[in-house]
């Protein structure tokens, strides 16, 4: 099967503008981006698809050993780069997809030429003076719960990652997005993602750099995004005035800004 099927390619925008790539984190898909890709859309190229076991993608294609760590999510998007012939990429990775850029640039630099990496976390789990936000029996713990109960952990942890307490609708719209991923694809992803430690990954990057972090984030705090910053060489960090961990819902017209600005400038 073609690339563009395999992974629900969809391709709009400004045919002659730079072109962006949008990545959804764990649990979601593309559609994540519809708020901020139509204020994309009038200056840039826009290109999005769904990780193999999300959305629209081929879900026959899933292998749980190639997706049992981030290297398999990076493999696919190298593949996708050069199957697509996209070149001088800007990447724009959500969450997990922001380490799984950081993995992806280095293999093809002609193809992602920059990075935006959204409320990025390369490591979850707290360690010496490194704060990921979580214990180590923290992610134990949500894990397990995740594997026991998939459909009630979605249910209490979506409101959680959305923020944004008074604004309901988006918790559920998350949420709602976790329960149309399989329990079993799900379970390995999660354990990729909230086990991953890549931090020694980013003194690899030497493409530009943005990083965009909310202001109130309880899966990715700012010490985060600020150690992203630190450890990323002429990286530029923008802290949204917004709550949660998808500013793309919660602060579209924010986080549209902050790209096209970097966009513009770099």
């Amino acid at each position: 099967m073609e690339a563009s099927r395999r992974f629900n390619v969809q391709q709009s925008g400004n045919p002659g503008g730079p072109l962006l790539v949008l990545a959804h984190g764990f649990g979601c898909d593309q559609n994540m981006w519809r708020m901020v890709r139509p204020l994309l859309e009038p200056t840039c190229r826009v290109v999005t698809f769904d990780y193999i076991g999300a959305g629209g993608s081929d879900l026959s294609a899933w292998d749980a050993e190639r997706y049992s760590n981030l290297d398999g999510y990076a493999a696919d998007v190298v593949e996708l780069c050069r199957k697509l012939d996209l070149r001088d990429a800007v990447f724009v990775g959500h969450s997990v997809s922001a380490t799984i850029g950081v993995l992806a640039a280095p293999v093809v630099p002609e193809r992602i030429t920059r990075l935006v990496l959204v409320t990025p976390s390369p490591c979850f789990v707290d360690d010496g003076d490194y704060r990921g936000g979580f214990s180590r029996d923290d992610i134990d713990e949500l894990l397990t719960s995740l594997e026991s109960n998939y459909l009630g952990w979605s249910a209490t942890m979506a409101p959680v990652i959305m923020g944004n307490p008074d604004r309901p609708v988006l918790g559920q719209e998350l949420t709602n997005s976790f329960c149309r991923m399989s329990p079993d694809i799900a379970r390995v992803f999660a354990r990729a993602t909230f086990l991953a430690d890549n931090r020694a990954d980013l003194d690899g990057v030497t493409v530009p750099t943005l990083i965009v972090q909310c202001a109130h984030d309880a899966i990715a705090p700012r010490e985060v995004g600020d150690y992203v910053h630190d450890h990323i060489r002429g990286s530029r960090l923008v802290t949204l005035d917004a709550t949660g961990h998808c500013p793309q819902l919660s602060a579209p017209d924010e986080t549209a800004a902050a790209i096209l600005r970097f966009v513009a400038t770099s």
